[in-house]
């Protein structure tokens, strides 16, 4: 470490780590507009959002989730990755991390550059049909949607952070729900729902970076969710130093060594300024990133 580097309890995790778990959650978005759903004390902020259950098998709740979410895409779809995402991406690039998990839905890290991102929940920037697997983008999607709901294109709202919208209407059942024009079948954004189980896939690839690693950061996440607590916990098990960035109580704080209460994008930041660790892809005679695409 610099002898001039503030020796903090970050600058000094990161220094000592060389292959670093990174989780991250929706305290990494909220400095690029997306809000989050949980309060510091870890509750609810929100409405708790659309179980699987409920937009599968009621197709009020369905037109009103795709009516929300015509509207909110506007937002949601032109966010761009912030401080932190971006100092996430100089730490990989730099060799520190061996492999970054989000439990966000908005692709801000490859946005940012980030090279090894596993998407636990899925990314709303990609649409699936139910019935014969077809994907499409959401920007496809959005069109469609947009052609067979002119009326619903002067609604406004604020952005809710599953990238719909916080809007009521009376009118959501005359919202036009398009489906797979390949088979005629339900459509989906590429997410986990509530209640819905993480691909088994994505959990085996997270552990097996997990058990490749010497210490764990959650950044941005308060863990309440047991797909992303799952990791916390194994871990601990793995005898791993753990720490989090994060605004407010976690599900893992008696696993923490340290959590800093600060936002995450000038959290991580002055820790890489501290450390002089600056991006080796300015550097054209850098070394490629030992990472690899998930």
């Amino acid at each position: 470490m610099p002898p001039d580097a503030a020796h903090t309890p970050l600058t000094d995790f990161l220094h000592r780590h060389q292959r670093i778990f990174v989780l991250t959650g929706a305290g990494c978005s909220t400095e690029s507009g997306i809000p989050a759903y949980r309060d510091p004390s870890g509750e609810w902020a929100r409405k708790q959002p659309v179980t699987w259950q409920a937009f599968s098998g009621d197709p009020h709740m369905r037109k009103r989730y795709w009516a929300r979410s015509m509207v909110g895409w506007r937002s949601f779809g032109v966010a761009i990755p912030n401080g932190a995402h971006r100092a996430l991406a100089v730490l990989e690039r730099s060799g520190k991390l061996s492999g970054l998990v989000t439990q966000n839905v908005d692709r801000l890290h490859q946005d940012a550059g980030h090279r090894d991102v596993i998407d636990l929940h899925g990314r709303l920037d990609t649409v699936i049909c139910l019935g014969c697997g077809m994907r499409l983008m959401r920007s496809r999607h959005q069109q469609t949607l947009e052609s067979a709901n002119p009326q619903w294109l002067a609604h406004a709202a604020a952005v809710a952070p599953d990238g719909d919208a916080d809007l009521e209407s009376g009118q959501f059942d005359l919202f036009a729900v398009p489906d797979c024009h390949r088979c005629g079948g339900m459509l989906k954004p590429d997410v986990v729902f509530f209640g819905e189980s993480v691909p088994r896939e994505r959990v085996d690839a997270s552990m097996r970076r997990l058990q490749t690693s010497d210490a764990m950061l959650v950044v941005g996440s308060s863990l309440m969710v047991y797909s992303g607590f799952r990791y916390a916990r194994t871990a601990a098990e793995l005898g791993l130093p753990i720490a989090a960035i994060n605004m407010g109580r976690t599900r893992a704080d008696d696993l923490l060594r340290f959590k800093v209460e600060r936002p995450c994008a000038s959290a991580l930041s002055d820790a890489l300024a501290a450390l002089a660790i600056a991006d080796p892809s300015l550097n054209p005679g850098a070394e490629p990133s030992r990472t690899s695409p998930a």
